[in-house]
């Protein structure tokens, strides 16, 4: 495995980037350490005695010059729907291997067809390499191997334990007052949030989930070729009633308004779970795939998302940096195997 040093961190000093610069330091691993605020980059690269990096998105010839040094880029730097597509665009004009840590469906979809462009270019396109996608997607891998005629795809997950970073947080502010989103004979579309709700069994009994845009909705696609696919994630019951009356309600929560409540409320709440909660947390994550009457579903338990995060984030860019590329857009499970998620600490599936 490589030792990073041609890998850039961008966007390292915020929550999920500074758990993958400080495991990094931990597994003797010298990325360099980028971002545009010399003042947020500058402490974090002094303690753990990294390189370090300082250049905006916004200019294009500064960039491309930054990424020049580089192989790879693990772009950290959130929302990516706002981020992603200037450093894209960078990679494919450098010739610099793309890594991602989003969920959101914009961006995979963005790099999805830039796909050919990519290939053309031989440069890799992975966003998704963290929690968002890569359980999930190789849980869906799993699933289409065990019944390749599947024509519907659901995957969930439940959370137990840990938190919510700045940057999702943000996100999810964001994302206020925005539909669902399915993938319906092969398109992406909208459903009315709370509209879909369901009880799925993560291995303690039934309990309520949440119909949600989660980013296998586009990646899932992608990777297995099923045209139908719903995600779900574990909610309090009567969050399930809050979402169908919020799906109504969607032109005041879209204003700025109430957003800028949500955001401030965002940014008085820790930057993330503590590692102490990180420790005790976990996620449990549920699929099933159908064609017809016949079905075959599957559990999968993994360390908690942030901690994941940083995990499968650094072992992929390794991987990267040693040869395991195809160039196009790629997913985890596309390049890696269903069985990827299985090779790390405290992951357990199995077959229901």
């Amino acid at each position: 495995m490589s030792d990073l040093s041609r890998c850039l961190v961008y966007g390292a000093y915020g929550y999920t980037g500074d758990l993958i610069a400080r495991l990094a330091k931990e597994q003797g691993l010298a990325p360099v350490l980028g971002g545009r605020s010399e003042s947020k980059l500058k402490p974090l690269a002094d303690e753990l005695g990294l390189p370090s990096l300082v250049v905006g998105l916004d200019d294009a010839d500064a960039l491309d010059a930054a990424l020049a040094d580089f192989d790879v880029v693990l772009h950290c730097a959130g929302p990516f729907v706002r981020t992603s597509k200037p450093m894209v665009a960078a990679c494919l004009r450098t010739k610099t291997h793309y890594l991602d840590i989003t969920g959101e469906i914009p961006v995979f979809e963005a790099c999805a067809r830039k796909g050919d462009a990519a290939a053309e270019a031989g440069v890799m396109l992975m966003p998704g390499v963290g929690f968002d996608v890569v359980p999930s997607d190789c849980l869906a891998q799993h699933l289409k191997s065990r019944l390749p005629s599947a024509t519907h795809l659901t995957l969930s997950f439940a959370s137990v334990g840990g938190g919510t970073s700045h940057g999702t947080a943000t996100t999810m502010v964001e994302s206020l007052g925005l539909p669902n989103a399915v993938r319906k004979d092969g398109v992406i579309t909208p459903v009315r949030m709370g509209k879909l709700s369901r009880n799925i069994d993560f291995g303690r009994g039934p309990t309520a989930a949440l119909g949600i845009p989660w980013g296998d909705v586009s990646t899932a696609f992608h990777s297995t070729g099923i045209p139908n696919i719903e995600v779900f994630t574990k909610v309090p019951a009567a969050a399930v009633r809050g979402a169908w009356i919020g799906g109504f309600m969607s032109p005041l929560l879209k204003t700025s308004f109430v957003r800028g409540i949500a955001q401030k409320r965002v940014e008085a709440a820790p930057a993330g779970p503590s590692a102490e909660q990180r420790g005790r947390a976990f996620t449990m994550l549920w699929g099933e795939a159908r064609d017809g009457d016949q079905a075959v579903s599957a559990r999968l338990k993994v360390p908690e998302g942030y901690t994941l995060t940083a995990i499968t984030a650094l072992d992929i860019a390794q991987r990267v940096l040693a040869g395991e590329v195809k160039a196009g857009f790629q997913t985890p499970s596309m390049l890696f195997g269903a069985d990827f998620i299985t090779t790390f600490d405290g992951v357990e599936r199995e077959d229901l």
